[in-house]
């Protein structure tokens, strides 16, 4: 029998490399299948339509927000960003594991509507190294780094409610440690009910001499 695949949320400070950890994880191992979310900012240099992200007007945003289109949304640093709803529901329909990467709200909403979700946060090694690689970029202002610093100190405050932590260190080594807790997490019994079940109900016909 196909198994659904696993709802995996991804978060984790502006900067902490979570972007580059997704295509790493997708381009190394089969089964994944990466959202892409919609949003409201301009696209940044070299991001793709349809790829990195679907870019739409205010307007649009709110019209499919109007429709249940998403699963979810949130307002970051002045823009939309939410996941669509049906490419998420036909991955897991097909047995496919879909990487959500969004902010600590969003999240938290998705857990609400999706109980299985994996929720997963990813952290730099340290403060400092997350201002150099904000800095790094070379793409935004001293004025927008330090908003996105002001909210990392503000999305500190919810790790708490992910399943694992997973910081962000030496690329390589970090990918494999992803995988690892993403198979471990498809052997967790709230994963697993149907074949909980089956087996309970094999047993009670041994018991029954059935």
């Amino acid at each position: 029998m196909k198994h659904r695949g696993i709802l995996i949320v991804v978060s984790g400070f502006s900067g902490a490399g979570k972007g580059t950890l997704m295509k790493e994880l997708i381009s190394t191992y089969d089964n994944y299948a990466l959202s892409v979310s919609m949003t409201t900012r301009k696209p940044r240099a070299g991001e793709e339509e349809g790829k990195s992200y679907f870019f739409v007007e205010k307007e649009a945003f709110e019209q499919t927000i109007a429709e249940d289109g998403l699963i979810e949304y949130a307002c970051y640093c002045g823009n939309y960003y939410g996941t669509p709803r049906e490419y998420v529901e036909s991955c897991l329909d097909k047995g496919q594991d879909v990487i959500l990467e969004i902010e600590i709200q969003g999240a938290l909403k998705v857990k609400e509507k999706f109980p299985d979700a994996l929720l997963l946060f990813i952290m730099p090694p340290s403060a400092k190294e997350l201002r150099r690689r904000l800095e790094g970029r070379g793409t935004e202002s001293d004025e927008v780094i330090c908003q996105r610093i002001s909210r990392a100190a503000e999305e500190a405050e919810g790790i708490e409610n992910y399943e694992y932590i997973i910081i962000n260190d030496k690329l390589d080594e970090c990918v494999k440690e992803m995988h690892s807790i993403i198979n471990a997490a498809r052997r967790s019994p709230q994963r697993n009910k149907e074949l909980i079940a089956g087996m309970r109900s094999e047993l009670d016909a041994l018991v029954k001499g059935e």
